[in-house]
C-alpha cells in the first residue's frame, strides 16, 4: 500500500477500526459488484534474502549498554506494506526493511525482534521505551523530528507504471485514465494537481480511477482498464517485478524524500546504526538486498542521522 500526504505518513497506517470499517465495506463492494471480478495474474511475492556479514566490534561498542547487555533490538513495525514490511503465506513478517535490518543487527551483533504496532504507536513507543526502533517506512518530515531522531536508509517518491511496449509521460497526461489507491499523496496531491494544469491549459482532465488496494490499482492496469497507475517508488517497482514483464516504469521517480529508522532522541543507537548501514553500503550487502527487492532506485550513498527535510 502506498504513503498518503507527506507530512503524515501513510493510509495504511489509519487506526485500526477505520482501516476495519473500510475492509468491510471493500468487501461489501467486492459482493455487489460484477464488474471488478477480473483479475490478472500477478507473480509470487519475492521470497527473503539472507546476506553473510559479521559483527563488526567497533561499530557494536557504540550501541547504548541497555541495548548491547540485551542482546536483541526491539524494532516496532506495521504491516502489511509491500515490499517494504509484510507477511508471507506463513506468517512471517518479511520485506526489503527486514532483511536490511537483519543485516544491520548482525553488524551490531545482536537479534532482532521484530513487533507488530500500531502504525501511529511506534513513534510514541520509542520515546516511551518501549521499543528500541521503529521501523515502518517512515518518511523523515519535521513534526516527527521534533520527537524521535532518524536514521536514514533509503529515499523514495512517486513514480508512474505503464504497460510494457506502451509510452506514458506522467508530465502530460492529459485525458489519460490513472489508477491509484486511495488515500494516497498520488490520489489526493499528484494527480488532482497534474490534472488541474491539464483543463488549466484547456485540456482534457486525467481521469483518476481510485481503488482501495494496490493491488486492485496494479490489476486495473494489466488488463487494461486504465493507461498507468501512480504509487510510491518501491512499491511501483514491486508491482513491476511481479507483473511478469507485462509492466515496466513510466518517467523517473519525482519529488524523492527519505525513509528513517526511528530511535530516541539523543540516543547512541542513532550513530550505531548509521555505522553499520555504511559498513553495509561500504562492503555491498546493502546493495544485493535492494537489488534483490528490486527498490534498487531508491537507494543511498550516505545514511544521516536526521537528514534536512522540508
Amino acid at each position: 500500500m502506498m504513503r498518503d500526504l507527506r507530512s503524515f505518513g501513510s493510509l495504511r497506517r489509519l487506526p485500526g477500526i477505520f482501516m476495519l470499517l473500510v475492509g468491510v465495506i471493500a468487501l461489501v463492494v467486492a459482493g455487489c459488484s460484477n464488474d471488478d471480478n477480473d483479475t490478472a495474474t500477478l507473480g509470487a511475492d519475492i521470497s527473503p534474502t539472507n546476506v553473510q556479514v559479521a559483527k563488526n566490534e567497533a561499530i557494536a561498542a557504540l550501541l547504548p549498554e541497555n541495548v548491547r547487555s540485551s542482546g536483541e533490538l526491539k524494532v516496532g513495525v506495521n504491516v502489511p506494506y509491500s515490499p517494504n514490511e509484510f507477511k508471507d503465506s506463513s506468517g512471517n513478517i518479511i520485506g526489503f526493511d527486514v532483511d536490511l535490518m537483519n543485516a544491520v543487527t548482525k553488524v551490531l551483533g545482536l537479534k532482532p525482534q521484530y513487533i507488530e504496532a500500531q502504525f501511529d504507536k511506534i513513534i510514541p513507543s520509542i520515546v516511551a521505551g518501549t521499543y528500541d526502533v521503529g521501523m515502518s517506512s517512515f518518511t523523515v518530515n519535521p513534526e516527527r523530528l521534533q520527537q524521535v531522531d532518524f536514521v536514514s536508509y533509503f529515499s523514495a517518491g512517486i513514480q508512474w507504471a505503464q504497460r510494457t511496449g506502451e509510452a506514458i509521460d506522467p508530465n502530460n497526461a492529459c485525458g489519460k485514465k490513472v489508477a491509484v489507491q486511495s488515500h494516497t499523496v498520488e490520489a489526493d496531491t499528484e494527480l488532482p494537481a497534474k490534472s488541474k494544469a491539464c483543463t488549466d491549459a484547456g485540456k482534457d482532465a486525467i481521469e483518476i480511477v481510485k481503488f482501495d488496494s494496490q493491488d486492485q490499482a496494479t490489476n486495473a492496469l494489466l488488463l487494461s482498464k486504465v493507461d498507468a497507475m501512480s504509487a510510491d517508488s518501491p512499491v511501483t517497482a514491486y508491482a513491476i517485478a511481479r507483473s511478469n514483464g507485462k509492466l515496466a516504469l513510466a518517467g523517473g521517480v519525482a519529488e524523492s524524500e527519505p525513509y528513517g529508522w526511528a530511535v530516541q532522541k539523543g540516543s547512541s543507537l542513532g550513530p550505531a546504526m548509521q555505522k553499520a548501514l555504511q559498513y553495509l553500503i561500504d562492503n555491498g550487502q546493502y546493495k544485493a538486498i535492494a537489488e534483490h527487492w528490486t527498490v534498487q532506485a531508491g537507494m543511498i550513498q550516505t545514511p544521516v542521522i536526521n537528514p534536512p527535510v522540508s
